[in-house]
């Protein structure tokens, strides 16, 4: 091949993967939306076959401190309205930011045993589903938005301080859920979409809206406000496509709240 050809053959490669690595954007969500985000996703891109979409998929705690360090995000979805907020005190670019989906929290057990209707505050103690040495599970609440949504729950329902030694804190909800769907406890804390989502476990009831703060996802574009494909995705994900997708995995749209 002349000298000159091979140029332009190189050049063109570069080009091409300048522009690859340009259509590349990463979404950072909550763990409670893997398969809800995964679908919406794979609609958005059999669409737009100009941008390759990277989903993360963990606790909103977790992915607001790996994004105030540095990781690649330029789309966020938070399972609360605190972490979002503390990206913008971390001194972290939100822009766009919109109340996106809203969520519900249910009590859980495993499917393949019996249990009736428990309507929290209504059908009895949580405590009392427990038997010695059982432990509920719920994600951490220290940081995970649905261990604080079940905290607050527990607090107004007058129960955290019999239930604070007996919970099973796991990293996100999904993991929580997992413990349940093996059976490692008798019941747990978690969003009605992941039940929803899951053969593993039955809902038991739905925590009253009064009993928490109101269940909400925040969506924003991340340090990335020039960038095309994150504001058109973001913009997206407030459309009838997307809510629509949301709503067929449980979630309510926020945008009229």
């Amino acid at each position: 091949m002349p000298k000159p050809l091979r140029l332009a053959v190189a050049l063109a490669a570069l080009g091409l993967a300048g522009a690859a690595q340009a259509g590349t954007l990463h979404v950072a969500a909550a763990a409670s939306m893997t398969d809800a985000m995964n679908e919406a996703i794979e609609t958005y891109t059999a669409e737009h076959d100009d941008v390759d979409i990277v989903p993360v998929y963990a606790s909103s705690s977790t992915l607001a401190r790996q994004i105030a360090s540095g990781s690649p995000a330029e789309v966020y979805v938070s399972a609360n309205q605190k972490w979002m907020d503390w990206l913008e005190d971390e001194g972290v670019n939100v822009e766009q930011r919109v109340d996106l989906l809203q969520n519900r929290l249910a009590l859980v057990a495993p499917a393949n045993e019996a249990g009736g209707d428990f309507t929290p505050g209504e059908s009895g103690k949580l405590a009392g589903l427990l038997d010695d040495g059982e432990r509920l599970a719920v994600g951490d609440p220290d940081h995970v938005p649905a261990g604080i949504y079940a905290r607050q729950a527990f607090e107004a329902l007058g129960e955290w301080d019999a239930l604070a030694p007996r919970l099973a804190r796991a990293s996100d909800v999904r993991s929580a859920l997992a413990l349940v769907e093996r059976g490692e406890t008798p019941a747990g804390v978690v969003y009605q979409t992941d039940a929803r989502a899951s053969d593993g476990v039955t809902t038991l009831g739905l925590f009253p809206l009064a009993t928490h703060d109101a269940i909400v996802y925040p969506a924003a574009v991340i340090d990335a406000e020039d960038s095309d494909e994150a504001s058109a995705f973001r913009a997206w994900l407030e459309g009838d496509e997307a809510v629509g997708i949301f709503e067929g995995y449980g979630f309510a749209s926020a945008l009229d709240r």
